[in-house]
Parts: C-alpha cells; structure tokens; sequence
C-alpha cells in the first residue's frame, strides 16, 4: 500500500468514526492496524480479504497492508539452519516493528507467529538473520503478531461486536473448524486453549447464530497432505463432517483458507457448507453485498 493511501485511509477512519458515533461509545478511538494479506487473499481468495476490510471499517478499525510484503512460506520451517526460509517474515515483521502485525490466514499466522519468536529467543538464528539481512535496525521479535479473531475478542470484544450486528443469523447452527495451526504450538501461539478453543464460539455467538461443539474441530484436516496422498486427506475430511453433522451442525466456518479448500473439494461422504470467518462476518454486519 502506497504511503499516501495509508494516510488518507487513517484520515478516513478517524474522520468517520467522528461523524458516525460522535466519542464512540465505548471510548475507542480508531485503530490502525499493520496487515500482512498474504498470497492466498491476494490472489485465488481476495473476497474473503475484503470482507475483512469492509468489516474492520464498520467496527472502526483500519488494516492499513504492509508495503512490499512477500510471501511467508507457508510452513513454518522446523530446522534451525534454515536461514533463508525465515527471511522474508522477518522482513515483515521488521516493517511493523514496534507495533502489531495482523493476519487473516492461520497458515500465515502460525508462520509469522513462530519466527517472531525464533527471532526474540533464539540467539543463533537471530544473529544469522541480522547478519544477512542487513537491517537499519537489528530486528529481535518486536512485533506482536495477532490473528484478525483476537482483536475481535480481545481489543474490541465479543459483546461490542453482538452490538453492531445489524443482520443475526438467528436460527443457524454452526460449527467451528479450528484445523491445527492457530493453536498449535500452544506454548508459541497462545491463541486459545489447544484442547477445548472457545474463540470461534464466541465468534458464532455475538453474530447470532448457534455455535455447534463438536469432537474433530481442532484436529488436522490433511490438507498439506492432500496432494501427495490425497486418500488420507479425504478419510480426515469425512471424519470432520460426519463428527460436525453428527452433533447437529449445518454449516462450518473456518480460518484457513487451506482448511476451506479441503473441507469442500475432498469431502467424499456427508457434506456440509464451508464458509470462511470474514464471510460471515460481513454478512452479519449487513455489508456483504457492498463487497
């Protein structure tokens, strides 16, 4: 995003919180938050990036998307002497240091999520990655990486949320598809509880509609596994809708766009609607058709 654009969308964002609610009344002032995109919601899935902006400006915060970010790998990468893999997070990270990084994608997330802390604990991969990197200022974890869901529930919270709903999805029934990434690992992510999560919950219920509990919601849906074996995938998959169905769920939302594909391309028994969670956000608020 060109630094112009980013200062009139803060200039617009103050301006209509001003002539929309007066002081706010809940006291927030407008928020701007840094964001990383990533290359699925800019690409195969801009929708879902763009319920996500329209919502944040109906909930009076902005995402104001990082200049000249590049792709985060997609996976983590597990050995300590892969350098050149943690690079390009640690160019985002370092772009919105001092500050909070959001993200939208759980892939994305858990990615920035875990060399943010590579570079805040461990000594030898900082050093390498400083070292090469040749930075203005040497980056050593800074930046908070928060997921979009967090700012929902910890900055403007769940009941604000339920107040500006202006078209509750009353009567549906909805089950929550954590997959693994967001909540594993527990110790690095500290995004909810890995065993029994609530925020997607929580999530359903300020929208209006009834949050459905069920077994598979946070085990692994296979979907990196797809390609190679795409049975095993399928077999997951199956196991997810039927435990979800089983329960009474008629709908699933989720945060990854991974997942989302691969609950609805590889579901080979019962199948259930897959939604992603800006979706049905901005169908809540009343504003996804202006998408």
């Amino acid at each position: 995003m060109p630094k112009s654009y980013k200062l009139i969308s803060i200039f617009l964002c103050s301006f209509a919180n001003e002539l929309k609610e007066g002081a706010r009344s809940n006291g927030r002032r407008c928020m701007v938050y840094n964001y990383y995109p990533g290359c699925t919601l800019s690409t195969k899935a801009k929708q879902l990036d763009l319920y996500a902006r329209k919502s944040a400006q109906a909930l009076g915060f902005t995402l104001a998307e990082l200049e000249d970010w590049q792709c985060c790998g997609a996976v983590y990468p597990l050995a300590e002497d892969e350098i050149a893999a943690r690079l390009s997070s640690v160019r985002s990270l370092a772009a919105a240091k001092d500050g909070k990084l959001v993200t939208l994608c759980s892939a994305c997330h858990h990615v920035l999520k875990r060399v943010n802390a590579d570079m805040a604990k461990n000594k030898v991969i900082n050093e390498k990655v400083n070292r090469y990197l040749q930075l203005p200022r040497p980056y050593n974890g800074e930046t908070a990486v928060i997921h979009y869901l967090e700012i929902l529930r910890d900055e403007l919270g769940f009941a604000a949320l339920a107040d500006r709903v202006s078209k509750p999805l009353t009567g549906r029934k909805i089950g929550a598809y954590y997959g693994c990434l967001l909540l594993r690992p527990a110790g690095v992510m500290q995004f909810d509880d890995p065993e029994n999560p609530t925020i997607l919950e929580d999530f359903i219920k300020a929208l209006g509609a009834e949050p459905v509990v069920y077994d598979y919601r946070n085990e692994c849906c296979s979907g990196y596994a797809a390609l190679e074996n795409k049975e095993s995938a399928e077999n997951m998959v199956d196991q997810i809708v039927a435990s979800a169905k089983a329960k009474g769920a008629e709908e699933l939302i989720t945060a990854c766009p991974l997942c989302s594909y691969n609950l609805t391309v590889n579901a080979t028994g019962q199948q259930l609607p897959v939604q992603y969670f800006t979706e049905l956000l901005a169908e809540a608020l009343g504003i996804k058709e202006e998408v």
